[in-house]
């Protein structure tokens, strides 16, 4: 394959047994106003191969089977280095069960990444079932938002257009290829859950500028349920129901919070599970638990799931 040419922008998706919802995913990138030179998909379960429906999605793509499960981490690093390596300029990133708001989605996001030489910036991610509903709970300063509504009525410095510093990186987010020469590409051994909080963590420690546009939306299942309020809403608890989930979410959360940038964050960590098991759910071996593979993420043991 000969280099793409200049200003290009590849698209990665990465998906595993979910070709019904992979489907409306790249029938999105299909129809979008600004051209996608390329797409690669990272099936992580070609056992239920998902080929069929990357070649016949309208766009010059690139089916990439991988019979060793990577997970959403490695499938995405997977993918960029692919994107990379065909001599994409731009990358743009996106999950199968999520999909544009818009067929003007990835254009919003590059004349804004362009017009103020942004090195990322992602959309809005929205409930598929509820676009104004937020797919998940949104953080600023010790508010919590859950619709686009709320967010952009909270804006208060006048910019209707970008919410600086905040982005959500696989939900449709637009990427330098400048940028990952930076920060790197998703590490493989978070495999799923915090991989992109971490992600998220090296582009605030580099320093470049990036942020969500607030005109753009990725439309995605409802997430925010794993979000369990405490002491009246104040506070949240991320606690997933599966206990899959639950393990790498709370494995990878004690190594994100050994690592520079979120120390900080880190030492607010036990207080607030130990009132969120102890208090609120009164669950003490739940907490054990908790606590247990908190430490296993802060000793960097990154076993899979039992």
């Amino acid at each position: 394959m000969t280099a793409l040419p200049p200003g290009s922008v590849v698209a990665v998706v990465v998906t595993r047994h979910r070709t019904e919802l992979l489907v409306d995913s790249l029938a999105a990138m299909a129809k979008q106003t600004h051209p996608i030179a390329h797409l690669v998909v990272v099936d992580n379960g070609p056992d239920q191969p998902a080929r069929e429906i990357v070649e016949s999605c309208g766009l010059p793509a690139t089916w990439l089977p991988s019979w060793h499960n990577l997970g959403g981490a490695g499938g995405f690093a997977l993918g960029i280095l692919a994107a990379l390596a065909m001599g994409a300029d731009w990358v743009w990133l996106g999950d199968d069960d999520g999909h544009a708001g818009s067929e003007s989605a990835l254009a919003v996001l590059m004349d804004l990444a362009v017009r103020r030489d942004l090195a990322s910036v992602s959309p809005v991610v929205a409930d598929k079932a509820d676009p104004d509903r937020l797919a998940f709970p949104l953080r600023r300063g010790v508010v919590w938002h859950r619709t686009r509504t709320a967010l952009l009525s909270a804006d208060g410095d006048g910019d209707d257009e970008l919410l600086p510093g905040i982005a959500s990186f696989f939900n449709g987010a637009l990427v330098r290829a400048s940028t990952l020469d930076v920060i790197g590409v998703p590490d493989l051994r978070l495999f799923v859950r915090g991989d992109e909080v971490e992600f998220h963590r090296r582009m605030v420690r580099s320093g470049l500028p990036f942020g969500t546009a607030l005109q753009a939306t990725y439309l995605h299942p409802q997430g925010g349920e794993e979000f369990k309020p405490m002491l009246g809403g104040r506070l949240h608890a991320q606690d997933p129901e599966d206990p899959t989930k639950r393990y790498y979410t709370y494995r990878n959360r004690g190594f994100l919070m050994s690592q520079p940038g979120m120390r900080k964050i880190g030492i607010l960590e036990i207080p607030r599970f130990a009132w969120y098991f102890l208090v609120t759910k009164k669950q003490p071996r739940a907490f054990v638990e908790w606590l247990r593979l908190l430490n296993q993420g802060r000793s960097e043991r990154f076993h899979r799931a039992p």
